[in-house]
């Protein structure tokens, strides 16, 4: 995945800086599994639509309700490990008074409380 920009309004599983580095989603299943339980999460979330979707690739828009603000939001599944890196950035401005953090960790919440049910 990309780098985050020096902006704020950006996450990264992958960064190496604190301002920006979030915790990649584990999972104990297979890859198929993870990415059923990924999709269910992504569905029952609100403003939502899949740009792009492969074998290890993800792109999933994500729309905020009040202004309209397209924020995209990216999840590679690297074949070696059992977890998903995320990236989520606002394609706009510089502050996002942290939604894309917020976004990400009810991202991950929801997949754990569904791993948990499973």
């Amino acid at each position: 995945l990309a780098p985050c920009p020096s902006s704020p309004n950006c996450v990264l599983s992958q960064a190496s800086d604190a301002k920006h580095k979030i915790k990649p989603i584990y999972y104990a299943t297979s890859v198929e599994e993870a990415k059923e339980k990924l999709i269910k999460v992504i569905q029952s979330m609100d403003g939502t639509r899949i740009i792009t979707q492969d074998e290890v690739y993800w792109h999933v828009e994500f729309t905020t309700r009040w202004l309209r603000f397209i924020d995209d939001v990216e999840f590679y599944f690297p074949e070696s490990e059992a977890l998903i890196h995320l990236r989520s950035a606002s394609r706009s401005g510089y502050w996002d008074l942290g939604v894309n953090r917020k976004r990400v960790e009810e991202i991950r919440s929801r997949f754990e409380e569904l791993a948990r049910l499973n």
